[in-house]
């Protein structure tokens, strides 16, 4: 389980089968036990890899790729993620959900859902 640090909320989310493959394999590999954390620390201080580590570790990824670094990061990833997943199903409440936000307000704020989209899924729905 994973516990948002600002809310102290659990958040949930998938891995797509790819995904589920190689974290199986680097458990395997690296031959963790459960009680080991996924990604360990280098450090003794802690048992896993910092927040700061791992936006060092994305911002190398996207810079081996040929993106611009300084556009990409650990927080467009999640933004770019909800935004999707909102764009192919209007469904505010499971991003919401996905997000882990307390209020649907905070949510509609994050994606920067407009007036224009509401009108336009008002518009879509007939009864």
């Amino acid at each position: 389980m994973v516990v948002q640090r600002k809310t102290q909320r659990p958040v949930q989310f998938e891995l797509t089968e790819p995904t589920r493959a190689a974290v199986t394999a680097w458990i395997e590999k690296a031959k963790l036990k459960p009680e080991q954390c996924l990604f360990p620390s280098r450090l003794t201080k802690s048992a896993h890899v910092s927040t700061r580590q791992y936006a060092r570790i994305v911002h190398q990824w996207v810079a081996a790729i040929g993106l611009d670094p300084t556009v990409y990061g650990t927080h467009t990833m999640r933004r770019t993620k909800a935004t999707l997943i909102y764009r192919r199903t209007k469904n505010l409440r499971a991003v919401q959900l996905l997000l882990g936000h307390s209020k649907l307000e905070s949510t509609v704020r994050y994606l920067g859902i407009e007036v224009d989209d509401a009108l336009e899924i008002s518009e879509q729905t007939e009864i």
